[in-house]
C-alpha cells in the first residue's frame, strides 16, 4: 500500500488460542435504525458510480476524435474505479441489508488483494497522465514522439500489469499469517492495516516488503507525479499573457484536482505514525477513496472539459436520433 507506515508487529505467544479463519466485518453501524437508509445512499452511490465511469468509456471508445493519449488514459481511470468499487460496495450492501457480516480468509485476502491492486493501478495511471500534460504543455511539439499511441498503451498495460503482480506477495504473506486476538474486522472491508490488527504473528515480513515495493513503485510514481505538475506550473507562469496561462492551466486542472483528492486521501490514511491512527478516521477517509472520489472524477473531467462534454451530446443526439426513426 503507498506508503505505508507501520510498526513492526510484535510476536506474540498463541498458545490455548485458536486461528481464526472465518471473520466477521463490523461495517459502518450496528444501529439498526441507520441500516436501511445508509444501505440506499451507498447503493445510489454504487449505481451512479458504474453508470458515470461507464459513460465516459463509452463516450471515449465511441468517438474517434478521443483516440488520443490523455483520453486513452482516462478510459482506463475510470475502469479501474469500477471495479475498484465492485470489490467492495456489493459486500458493504449486503451486510447493510442482511446483517451477514461473515467474511472467510480467503475471500478477505482476495478484497484486500483486489483493493491493492487497484490503488495501485490508479497510482500508476494518474502518473501517466500527468507526464502526458507535462510533454502536452512543456514540449508540446514533440508530444506525438513522446506520447505516441503505442506508448500510451505501453503505459496502461504496464500499470495493470504492474498493479496485479506488485501485491501479490503481500496477499501470500497475509494468507501465512495467524489471526487469533480477534475474529473482528474494525471496518468496512478487508484492508491491510485491519487485518496486521488481529493478527498475533510476526509481520515483519510484510513490513519490509510494503517499504521494499513502497521504494520501488510507489515513491517513484509520486514523484514522476509531483514534478511533471512542478515543471507544467514553471512553464504556464512563464506564458506572457493571462489569457495564454489560463488556457494553458485549463488542460490539465482536472487532472490536477483528481491528483490531489488522490493523494490527500491515501497520504491521510496511510501516512500517519501508528500513535495517531484512528479508526474512525481510516473508516472516513475509506469511504472519500472509495466512494466519492469515482463519483467524482467523471464529474470533473466531464464538467471541466469541452472534448468530453461536445462528444456526450453527439452520443445522445445520435440515440434520440436512432429512436425517432
Amino acid at each position: 500500500m503507498l506508503f505505508s507506515y507501520r510498526k513492526p508487529y510484535i510476536k506474540m505467544k498463541s498458545e490455548h488460542k485458536q486461528n481464526v479463519t472465518e471473520f466477521s466485518i463490523q461495517g459502518l453501524t450496528d444501529i439498526p435504525e441507520f441500516q436501511i437508509p445508509i444501505f440506499l445512499l451507498f447503493l445510489i452511490s454504487y449505481i451512479v458510480v458504474l453508470l458515470a465511469n461507464m459513460a465516459i468509456i463509452v463516450v471515449i471508445l465511441s468517438d474517434s476524435q478521443l483516440h488520443t493519449p490523455m483520453y486513452i488514459l482516462l478510459l482506463n481511470l475510470s475502469l479501474t474505479d469500477i471495479v475498484n468499487v465492485s470489490d467492495i460496495l456489493p459486500k458493504v450492501l449486503n451486510i447493510l441489508l442482511t446483517r451477514h457480516k461473515t467474511v472467510y480468509l480467503v475471500g478477505c485476502i482476495t478484497q484486500m488483494y483486489i483493493f491493492v491492486s487497484l490503488t495501485l493501478i490508479e497510482m500508476l495511471i494518474l502518473s501517466a497522465m500527468a507526464y502526458d500534460r507535462y510533454v502536452a504543455i512543456c514540449h508540446p511539439l514533440h508530444y506525438f514522439i513522446f506520447m505516441s499511441l503505442r506508448h500510451t498503451l505501453a503505459f496502461a498495460v504496464a500499470s495493470w500489469t504492474i498493479g496485479f503482480l506488485d501485491p501479490t506477495g503481500h496477499a501470500v504473506l497475509m494468507s501465512r499469517l495467524s489471526f487469533c486476538k480477534s475474529h473482528l474486522i474494525d471496518h468496512f472491508f478487508c484492508d491491510v492495516t485491519p487485518l496486521l490488527k488481529i493478527s498475533c504473528s510476526d509481520t515483519f515480513k510484510i513490513e519490509m516488503l510494503t517499504y521494499v515495493e513502497g521504494t520501488l513503485i510507489d515513491i517513484p510514481a509520486f514523484l514522476l507525479t509531483f514534478f511533471s505538475y512542478v515543471f507544467i506550473v514553471s512553464s504556464i507562469l512563464k506564458i506572457q499573457t493571462s489569457e495564454g496561462r489560463k488556457k494553458a492551466f485549463s488542460t490539465c486542472t482536472s487532472h490536477l484536482t483528481c491528483v490531489t483528492l488522490f493523494y490527500v486521501t491515501l497520504i491521510s490514511l496511510y501516512m500517519r505514525p501508528t500513535s495517531s491512527l484512528s479508526l474512525k478516521n481510516n473508516k472516513f477517509f475509506s469511504l472519500i477513496y472509495v466512494v466519492l472520489i469515482p463519483m467524482l472524477n467523471p464529474v470533473i473531467y466531464t464538467l471541466k472539459n469541452h472534448d468530453v462534454k461536445e462528444a456526450l451530446k453527439k452520443l445522445m443526439n445520435k440515440k434520440v436520433f436512432f429512436r425517432a426513426h
